[in-house]
């Protein structure tokens, strides 16, 4: 029997129906494809290799096409979409130059485990000999920043590619696929068994030697110091690390590019992130006996250094999704490769059964230790940072704090604002997995469109971004995805008209910058950027603040009126702590 259906379903026997493999097109099984992935959004901007895919869209009412003006942004979107709904995005770009425009937000997504889905129109097959216009070997171009990538070349393969792309998107750890999808390839039609998606399971977990390991030297110790990396977000893990920390009173650093919240802020457990420099880090880990790294980075830092962050001798436990972090820096005295949902309840369980009533009351008593001079220390940095509300320029410590102030508990912050970040987490509520997002693999700008991906992820949270007027300038176009889909964002620009962070970094070099005051290609004020002007020539709402209090003010009526809004807020152009 041919396996395609005949003309007349009604004329065959229904029991059989389920084995006819249907002639379908490119484009129509692509759509159906992502349908059972569980695609509801497809990011993108097209080009004539994605024209037959545009055609089927005319006709698709299940997925919906969100339309950018340039690939960075678009990237970036697809990015916070994943990262906040913890499903897989799916980013359709046009052919080489397109794909290289969206590599440097690839990056991030790498860096930050986004489960996306990039695709790029490629030209016909037939043609590409001919090396026409825009062409290229574009599974070569994405493979260093996806985990893998690759071209369909026969149309009745496009089931097992996307199936393929989707399952190694989303297993640990987590991170962008490419597919490149030729003109022709969605042109043309086949019989086409669409198959079914396969899921690996998240759950990971620990190897139970050593979970008994790691139990052994946390019940065992004295000075115990956990960092908390982004897989305890990923995993939605907060109850589980929080159950263990108290367990052993253990305080609890971010990772040192933190993206995520990976940990309660309000718990007064919880420290906030080292000062991210080496001697910063070592100053910390110096007054402790035992690491556990929980997904986090072993460090990621800026600048090298004499100092070595990593006290000689520290006992290491590290547990990661990812078994290429653990030991990668630092040897590992117990590597667990697992997810931290999974293998947190057992090691905590562990390390019960091998505690003495001696080390259980040792225990108690950091804690409340830890918690009273967390709590004494937070309340002291508040203190400053209200210090400050009234000073003009505003000072980026003092609008943090107004901010976390007034933001409703179930706010979601998105935040790149790199030199005016230090405290953000400790001054802005961030208390359950999905409420915080930050830059993590360094490229800027993906903060702005990024917040139109976790809108659409979150649609029932207000979204918030606190974005440096720098990294704005590199993906402003997203503003007017977010005005043509009525995508209620609130954009607030910390802008002291300059690359401030370059300058706080050519001044830690002590060099000839430092000493002539001369800070070649960091300015960014002259002639000034209207971004209220930018704002409104996008098709949203722009206004101005001079003050905390002008800003906060501006903030909650975005809120209220549930629309895309841009604020820029006039800060102190000072580069040195206040």
């Amino acid at each position: 029997m041919r396996r395609n259906a005949p003309t007349h379903l009604a004329d065959v026997n229904p029991q059989i129906l389920e084995f006819l493999v249907p002639v379908m097109s490119g484009k129509r099984a692509f759509l159906e494809l992502l349908k059972q992935e569980g695609v509801e959004i497809v990011f993108g901007n097209p080009g004539t290799t994605e024209l037959p895919l545009m055609d089927a869209f005319a006709v698709e009412h299940d997925i919906r096409y969100i339309l950018g003006l340039q690939e960075a942004a678009l990237m970036a979107m697809a990015d916070g979409y994943a990262q906040a709904s913890g499903k897989l995005a799916v980013l359709n770009l046009h052919v080489a130059p397109g794909l290289g425009n969206a590599m440097g937000m690839m990056y991030d997504a790498m860096k930050a485990n986004a489960p996306v889905l990039v695709t790029a129109g490629q030209q016909d097959l037939e043609y590409v000999v001919t090396e026409p216009i825009l062409t290229g070997d574009l599974p070569t171009l994405a493979r260093p920043f996806t985990k893998w990538a690759a071209e369909v070349h026969r149309l009745e393969d496009l089931p097992r590619y996307v199936h393929r792309a989707a399952k190694t998107a989303l297993a640990h750890p987590m991170g962008p696929v490419f597919l490149s999808l030729p003109g022709d390839i969605l042109k043309n039609e086949a019989e086409i068994d669409l198959l079914t998606p396969t899921r690996i399971a998240p759950r990971l977990r620990g190897d139970a030697d050593a979970v008994a390991a790691a139990a052994e030297l946390l019940a065992n110790a004295k000075r115990p110091v956990i960092i908390a990396g982004d897989a305890v977000a990923q995993s939605r893990a907060h109850a589980e690390l929080v159950a263990l920390a108290e367990l052993i009173g253990a305080p609890v650093y971010t990772e040192f590019v933190p993206n995520t919240a990976s940990f309660p802020a309000s718990h007064p457990l919880f420290r906030g992130s080292m000062t991210r420099t080496q001697k910063g880090v070592r100053d910390v880990l110096d007054q402790h006996d035992v690491l556990f790294s929980v997904g986090g980075d072993l460090f990621t830092l800026s600048l090298p250094s004499a100092i070595d962050p990593m006290p000689p001798g520290l006992p290491l436990i590290h547990l990661d999704t990812d078994p290429w972090q653990i030991g990668k820096n630092y040897p590992a005295q117990v590597g667990i490769f697992g997810d931290p949902k999974g293998t947190l309840p057992d090691i905590t369980a562990a390390i019960g059964t091998r505690m003495t009533a001696g080390a259980r009351s040792e225990a108690r008593a950091r804690l409340k230790s830890a918690s009273e001079a967390t709590l004494a220390e937070r309340e002291a940095f508040r203190a400053k940072a209200r210090s400050l509300a009234d000073k003009v320029p505003v000072q980026p410590l003092a609008l943090l704090e107004a901010i976390g102030a007034m933001l409703p508990k179930n706010a979601v912050v998105i935040e790149e604002i790199l030199s005016s970040a230090p405290g953000a987490r400790s001054l802005i509520a961030s208390d359950d997995e999905q409420s915080f997002f930050a830059l993590r693999g360094g490229g800027i700008g993906w903060g702005l469109p990024a917040a139109i991906g976790a809108k659409l992820a979150l649609p029932d949270r207000p979204v918030v971004a606190l974005v440096g007027d720098g990294s704005a300038m590199y993906t402003v176009q997203a503003l007017w995805t977010a005005a043509r889909y009525k995508i209620p964002v609130v954009w607030v620009i910390f802008n002291n008209t300059s690359y401030r962070i370059l300058k706080q970094r050519i001044v830690a070099m002590r060099g000839l910058a430092e000493q002539a005051d001369t800070f070649v290609g960091m300015e960014l004020n002259d002639p000034a950027i209207d971004f209220v002007g930018l704002a409104r020539s996008l098709g949203i709402e722009g206004a101005s603040a001079k003050t905390v209090k002008e800003a906060t003010d501006l903030i909650a009526k975005g809120l209220k009126d549930n629309v895309p809004v841009l604020i820029d807020v006039a800060l102190d152009r000072s580069f040195k702590p206040v």
